[in-house]
């Protein structure tokens, strides 16, 4: 990407105000690139120690129905050192603080928090969910992952990081291995690398997680050459990029079927020693043991730098559909 740490002209920096962000698909490859561009300015005065105020006097509603670390921290890290304020709402199943423990709807909610706040970040348990968080808030929306659906901040930390890894992502192959049913951060990704002049993209998963039909059938569609198997070993030989995710035992409605296909996809350090040269380790994290903890000590065992390139990503979103880049 040229100019990676430069900020957009103005005129790319204006198409994104007020808009919202709900999957990858919705971006082009240039707009894309602007956000990544953005990051990496963004990035270069955090490690300066530079004191932002782009988002002085704005409040961002942090409204979590569903766990999160990563994305939660990160999202409410990025408007703190942007010198914005946060509002929260962090909640499970087990431990509802929100009136939604009384009945209230989604729609609802987003209709009152909507009054609070200049720009909404948002994960829900329930797929589809971010369509109607949009339909109801008049300010900017962010899509933090909504069910089994779309993550589109996490795909674009991701490619933000396999660029600085790998310095592009042209002619390159992706393995994405693991529960690829599931795993709403592969259906965000594999949108990303669509744009991109890949080699191929090996999809390795146990057989009954395999990644939905639409998405593999659109981004054929597009000139991308798939593989699906299902051995991570016949995978990983080829991957100058493996990304790895865990099982999601949380989309589980049968226990007895998750215990049987939890421990399938296991990646040890014989499967490093099987990767090509320069080959690098991705994941989204949390990780329960699909990475042993053996990888950690290879080089290209990235998904912890991966982890803290979601603060500068997330800077750039807040500050651009809030039309705050200073």
């Amino acid at each position: 990407m040229k100019n990676f740490s430069e900020k957009p002209a103005e005129s790319r920096l204006q198409s994104f105000v007020g808009k919202d962000v709900l999957d990858i698909a919705q971006f082009s490859k240039e707009e894309l690139e602007a956000i990544l561009a953005l990051a990496a300015y963004y990035e270069d005065a955090l490690i300066a120690k530079k004191r932002l105020a782009d988002m002085d006097g704005m409040i961002m509603a942090s409204l979590f129905f569903e766990p999160s670390t990563r994305t939660r921290l990160s999202f409410e890290s990025a408007m703190l050192r942007l010198g914005g304020k946060v509002v929260t709402v962090t909640e499970s199943a087990g431990a509802q603080t929100s009136s939604a423990a009384k009945g209230e709807t989604l729609l609802d909610s987003i209709y009152v928090v909507d009054a609070y706040c200049d720009v909404i970040v948002c994960r829900s348990p329930i797929k589809g969910a971010r369509f109607t968080v949009s339909e109801a808030a008049k300010v900017p929306v962010i899509n933090a992952g909504d069910g089994s659906g779309q993550h589109p901040t996490q795909a674009l930390l991701d490619v933000y990081t396999m660029i600085k890894e790998k310095g592009t992502l042209d002619g390159l192959t992706y393995v994405l291995a693991g529960d690829l049913k599931n795993g709403r951060t592969v259906h965000s990704l594999i949108d990303a690398l669509a744009m991109y002049e890949v080699k191929k993209i090996i999809l390795a998963s146990p057989q009954e997680l395999t990644m939905p039909s639409e998405i593999t059938q659109n981004i054929r569609a597009k000139g991308i050459e798939i593989e699906e198997c299902f051995d991570l070993e016949d995978a990983v030989r080829y991957g100058d990029v493996v990304y790895m995710t865990r099982i999601q035992r949380e989309r589980f409605t049968d226990p007895e079927e998750y215990e049987r296909v939890k421990d399938l996809f296991i990646l040890t350090n014989h499967h490093v020693a099987l990767m090509p040269k320069g080959a690098v380790i991705l994941h989204p994290l949390p990780r329960v043991n699909e990475i042993a903890v053996e990888v950690d000590q290879y080089s290209g065992a990235a998904y912890f730098r991966q982890a803290a390139n979601g603060v500068p990503v997330r800077m750039a979103l807040l500050a651009l559909v809030t039309g705050s880049v200073k």
